[in-house]
């Protein structure tokens, strides 16, 4: 009796991306207004416009981590990276790597440039620890309180007459009306999928099954669209109208202060430390 060979392991599925959809339960971080988590990503985003030093990213990072630890986000919210991303990265280190430049490394003689390497490495943190701000603040934070927020926020400007209120209206709907459309093109890119279809046997035949299956499937998209947006604004006048969207009740407590500060002392260290190192320099 011969012995069946071993399975295979089975392959771990992949974790989509999950876009402005908290992450169930209640924490701190859950807690603070969302004003705040805004005004958060709109300081760490200039202090690493102007300061994008290792320092700084470094302390962003530690930032994002405990505060994912203290918002108890699980490993699972984080999406699976695409092995063609893993590609992307590799050629484009070894591009940067031609550029050379210090620090230098000898080996046998050799010279190597390390410079566009690092370069590279540390562009490539930045845009990590900027997304992980970024998917912070939509695993913490109601897709409902991004509206008044935003007016909240906006308020000064409405005294050179920028209509605030019809911005923060808008904004509020395309964040309400994004999950549910990439749930609804999901839903109809399977549904084409499924369906069967004739294998033509020929090139041309082929460009014009693909130019016709892309054109169904921009039809449908629209008509969902369309006709969600029929339901959202019967459902927005049932509701007391767009006003509503901008209305603002809540306001920062004691912990979107002491947030605030602790965001603001950290980038003033930052800033203060790259200056002082750049003067002894």
């Amino acid at each position: 009796m011969t012995a069946s060979p071993p399975a295979a392991p089975a392959r771990r599925p992949s974790r989509p991306v999950v876009l402005l959809v908290p992450v169930p339960g209640t924490s701190p971080i859950h807690r603070l207004w969302a004003g705040t988590k805004l005004l958060v990503v709109f300081v760490i985003s200039v202090l690493l416009t102007f300061y994008p030093s290792w320092l700084t990213i470094v302390l962003v990072a530690v930032l994002v981590l405990v505060t994912g630890r203290l918002a108890h986000i699980p490993r699972g919210a984080l999406p699976s990276v695409p092995r063609l991303m893993w590609l992307i990265l590799a050629l484009g280190g070894v591009t940067a790597a031609l550029a050379g430049g210090h620090p230098v490394l000898s080996i046998g003689g050799v010279d190597i440039g390390l410079g566009g390497v690092l370069n590279f490495v540390r562009i490539s943190a930045l845009s990590v620890v900027l997304l992980g701000v970024g998917a912070m603040v939509s695993w913490t934070t109601n897709v409902a309180e991004i509206g008044p927020a935003l007016a909240t926020l906006s308020r000064p400007f409405k005294w050179v007459r920028i209509p605030v209120d019809e911005w923060a209206v808008a904004t509020a709907l395309a964040l309400r009306a994004f999950p549910m459309l990439i749930d609804e093109f999901q839903v109809l890119y399977a549904a084409r999928r499924l369906r069967p279809k004739q294998i033509p046997q020929s090139r041309r035949a082929r460009r014009q099954q693909q130019v016709r299956e892309m054109i169904d499937l921009l039809a449908a998209a629209i008509t969902v669209t369309l006709r969600r947006a029929d339901e959202m604004g019967d459902a927005i006048t049932a509701r007391g109208g767009t006003g509503q969207l901008a209305a603002a009740p809540a306001r920062p407590k004691l912990a979107d202060w002491l947030t605030l500060a602790i965001v603001f002392t950290a980038g003033g260290t930052a800033i203060a430390v790259e200056t002082i190192f750049h003067l002894t320099q």
